[in-house]
This record gives structure tokens, C-alpha cells and sequence, in this order.
């Protein structure tokens, strides 16, 4: 049996690189087991930012240039209640709250069975993205997504074990998604 490897920032940039979605990028047989996300990495994400709706950035193995993961980052704001904002002991007058929202993120089921801990690290790339965006051009307290659970029931607990929580204020037990929000300034 072949063992995973687990990816961790500290040596995921010997097996990995990190590099924003262009035209001449090599999308090859991208394949993250749900056609939508495969779709908006070939078709959707070049529109998303050309009308600059969307900045998607790709993880790209090393050894055979392929792309193992990508996400697409918006910026966002969230409505907080009165006491989520007392659980991030924000006191701030307004009920919204900016953030960086990860709209998408898939991993190529392919390289899911080589290597462990994939998507958590796309993850912490979205938080040194918006710790980066924070110091230099402007505000974000939060990492956002709306769990996408119409194609996959286990990403609640993904999500979770990643930090994040559930919106109080945006919960609709009709939707397909399940918005959620990590402080980036608690760990």
C-alpha cells in the first residue's frame, strides 16, 4: 500500500508551486470528480478575471507541471450578530465585517490519493493571502466560503477541522451551501 504524502506548508513547496491562473497555463486533465468545478477552472475562471470578479490561483506539482488544486478568491463582507462578534471579541460598530472569500476549491482527485492535506494548505494560502492583502492594501478580518454541500456531504467537516464556523446570520437549511467564516487572527 502506497502511503500519502501529507503536505504541510513547510514542505509543500519542495513538492509544489503557487502562481496565479493565466492564459498560457497548462490546465491539462484537470479532473476534481465534479464536472461544475472542472468546468470553472477551464471556462468560468479566465471570464471571472478578465471582468475581475475573481483572482484563481493554482497549485502546480513540481515534478509533472501538473495542476493539483486551485481556488478563486473574491473579496466579501459577512453580518455578524451581536454575539458572533463577542465570540471574535470584535468591538466594532457595524454589523458587517470585511473578508476574503474562497468561492471555489477543488483538488484533483488524482493527486487527492498522492498526497494528504491539499486542500488545508490552499486553505492557509488563502490566509497569508489576506494577512499579505491586510499589511499592504486593504482589509480583511475573515476567510468566508459557502460549503459547497449539494456535491459533497463531508465538507461541513473539512471546513470545521479547518477553523471555520457557520454564519448564524446567513444559516438557510434550504440552500445548498452552508455559508462559514474563519478569523484569520485566531488559531
Amino acid at each position: 500500500m502506497n502511503r500519502r504524502i501529507n503536505i504541510v506548508p513547510s514542505n509543500a513547496p519542495e513538492y509544489f508551486y503557487f502562481q496565479v491562473l493565466t492564459y498560457s497555463a497548462s490546465l491539462g486533465s484537470f479532473d476534481c470528480g465534479i464536472p461544475e468545478y472542472n468546468d470553472y477552472l477551464t471556462i468560468d475562471a479566465f471570464r471571472s478575471m478578465s471582468d475581475h470578479i475573481a483572482l484563481t490561483w493554482l497549485l502546480t506539482e513540481r515534478i509533472t507541471y501538473q495542476i493539483t488544486a486551485y481556488m478563486s478568491l473574491i473579496m466579501d463582507a459577512i453580518k455578524l450578530s451581536f454575539t458572533e462578534k463577542e465570540l471574535h471579541r470584535l468591538n466594532y460598530p457595524f454589523r458587517t465585517i470585511p473578508s476574503m472569500k474562497i468561492a471555489k476549491l477543488a483538488v484533483d482527485i488524482h493527486f487527492s490519493e498522492k498526497y494528504k492535506g491539499i486542500g488545508t494548505y490552499m486553505i492557509d494560502s488563502a490566509k497569508h493571502l489576506a494577512l499579505s492583502c491586510n499589511e499592504t492594501h486593504c482589509a480583511a478580518r475573515f476567510l468566508t466560503v459557502d460549503a459547497d454541500i449539494e456535491h459533497d456531504q463531508g465538507i461541513l467537516a473539512f471546513y470545521k477541522k479547518n477553523g471555520f464556523i457557520p454564519n448564524t446570520e446567513l444559516y438557510n437549511k434550504n440552500r445548498s451551501t452552508v455559508s462559514m467564516r474563519k478569523d484569520i487572527y485566531e488559531d
